[in-house]
């Protein structure tokens, strides 16, 4: 395999990036200076060695614990369980969240065998437990059936704790039409309403 077929195929293994992306790339590298190069492979290095699971919350962050778990202007009585550490910034990118976040490193799937023993559980109960100041946890899991699975079986570990559990809303994002939206979003869309006095 020549040098640009092996750099093709790797990038081609990014999530999103076809063979033909991955073309694209390789040979607007290769047109660049090598400096530009350079710069990318350090910054490939350096956030494999730099970034690490925050001990809090198990975010991605470059520093222990990470600047969300460090803020104290965010409440710490209210915790969002995502699925991985990229929802924590699809979240924060909102601007509406001003709590704190636990970071599941996945979710259910049995049929790829990934059971609750694979997710930081016994952090978010002990978070949840031990005289914290926790009063609810929104469960902020993918509407896939694996996020659906994992929201129900969070629900049934944290009852005993007497913690408040609730789930994000469902429903027609903004922008769009009734006429393209798909069965199930429109049933979770009717189901997750609220009185309009309630709207901001």
């Amino acid at each position: 395999m020549s040098a640009i077929e092996e750099l093709v195929a790797e990038l081609a293994k990014l999530p999103g990036i076809g063979r033909k992306t991955a073309q694209r790339l390789t040979f607007y590298l290769l047109k660049q200076p090598s400096e530009t190069s350079e710069r990318l492979a350090q910054a490939i290095r350096s956030v494999r060695e730099r970034v690490g699971a925050c001990r809090v919350c198990g975010n991605l962050t470059d520093e222990d614990p990470c600047a969300i778990c460090q803020d104290p202007r965010r409440d710490e009585t209210v915790l969002c369980v995502v699925e991985e550490a990229a929802d924590v910034g699809a979240i924060e990118r909102a601007g509406r969240f001003r709590g704190r976040y636990h970071v599941l490193g996945g979710r259910l799937s049995p049929l790829e065998g990934v059971g609750p023993e694979a997710l930081h559980l016994e952090r978010l109960l002990a978070r949840v437990t031990n005289g914290a100041v926790v009063r609810e946890v929104i469960i902020a899991t993918n509407p896939s059936m694996e996020g659906e699975v994992t929201a129900t079986y969070l629900q049934q570990v944290l009852k005993p704790t007497g913690v408040r559990v609730t789930r994000i809303a469902r429903g027609l994002p903004v922008g769009g039409d009734l006429e393209y939206a798909d069965g199930v979003t429109i049933a979770q869309a009717l189901i997750a309403r609220r009185d309009m006095s309630e709207a901001d």
